[in-house]
């Protein structure tokens, strides 16, 4: 990640109060100011509907925001649009290219768009990352699904953006792809490619992401460094199986954030993943005095789709 003198990263992408209402009326974003490192890899999540694809559009050029800024490098997506598309790769959810071309061909053209010299040599190495070189003859409408998905990735990247868009760019695709699409993510990020995903698959984004953003109601809800978010919001649990069911809960552990289950066997203490795990010794002396006895042990710790949900209910919630 490219850092300046102060440590602070640098910004590729600024967003400020991008609005967007459509003819209907309906505001699919309301005033979102956003900015996106250089070199990070970010997710965006939010639920269907949030104004993550909106947003993605305007950045890319696809849609015109109602009001608002986007810089892309520095340069307006508007008023400077050619020069800042093209910094932009886009992988868009929709599977849309030409169905009489080949592999090939249609590849080497995306590249010809953007004004970029011939590099054949570049196009066979991005279609040898993607399994596409035995393809490459082939007719796109001879494809499967996922192959057409490749053909998309393989698009956005022949003109050697430093900026990719995938918009949910694992949906509906197999295992295989999937792994081999976040290797090449992984690589293009050590090449100093700034890349923002959406994804349904949010696992994937707390394996892959150095930050996440949540958007719902056209609104950003939260950033935040995905190592931080999963220990500020996340939960730790430890479940003890217990050598003799427990009728109730003793009043001497009135003040812990226990749980018993309903046959008593089972006894689960709650706290803050961010917090001292001492405390879980204390509670085991505490046990220990009382002459609780447990026979197995397990510790559970939220996952981000965990975070994900309560972070949008908490935030619909408030609006209702």
């Amino acid at each position: 990640m490219t850092t300046g003198n102060t440590g602070v990263a640098e910004t590729i992408i600024s967003i400020s109060g991008l609005t967007k209402t459509y003819a209907s009326g309906f505001q699919a974003l309301k005033g979102v100011d956003l900015s996106i490192r250089r070199g990070e890899i970010f997710a965006l999540l939010g639920p269907n509907g949030a104004g993550k694809t909106t947003l993605i559009s305007i950045v890319c050029g696809v849609a015109r925001p109602s009001t608002g800024t986007v810089l892309a490098d520095g340069h307006d997506v508007v008023r400077d649009f050619r020069a800042a598309r093209s910094l932009i790769g886009l992988v868009p959810q929709e599977l849309s290219t030409d169905a009489f071309e080949t592999v090939w061909d249609t590849v080497r053209f995306s590249r010809g768009l953007f004004g970029k010299p011939r590099n054949d040599k570049l196009v066979e190495q991005v279609l040898r990352d993607l399994s596409l070189w035995e393809k490459r003859g082939s007719k796109i409408m001879q494809l499967s699904g996922g192959m057409k998905r490749r053909v998309m990735i393989a698009k956005a990247l022949s003109h050697e953006p430093d900026i990719l868009f995938l918009d949910e760019p694992t949906a509906g695709v197999d295992v295989e792809l999937r792994r081999d699409m976040w290797q090449l993510v992984r690589g293009l990020r050590e090449r100093g490619v700034t890349i923002i995903l959406t994804t349904h698959y949010i696992e994937e984004a707390e394996q892959m992401a150095d930050r996440i953003g949540v958007i719902n109601h056209g609104q950003i809800v939260l950033v935040e460094e995905t190592q931080t978010l999963m220990q500020k919001l996340g939960k730790k649990q430890l479940t003890l199986k217990l050598q003799s069911p427990l009728a109730s809960i003793p009043p001497e552990l009135a003040d812990w954030a226990l749980e018993l289950s309903a046959d008593g066997g089972k006894l689960t203490y709650s706290f803050d993943a961010a917090a001292d795990d001492s405390g879980i010794a204390r509670l085991m002396r505490k046990l220990g005095e009382r002459g609780i006895d447990f026979k197995d042990l397990r510790t559970d710790e939220s996952s981000l789709e965990d975070i994900f949900v309560s972070l949008v209910s908490q935030r619909t919630a408030e609006k209702a």
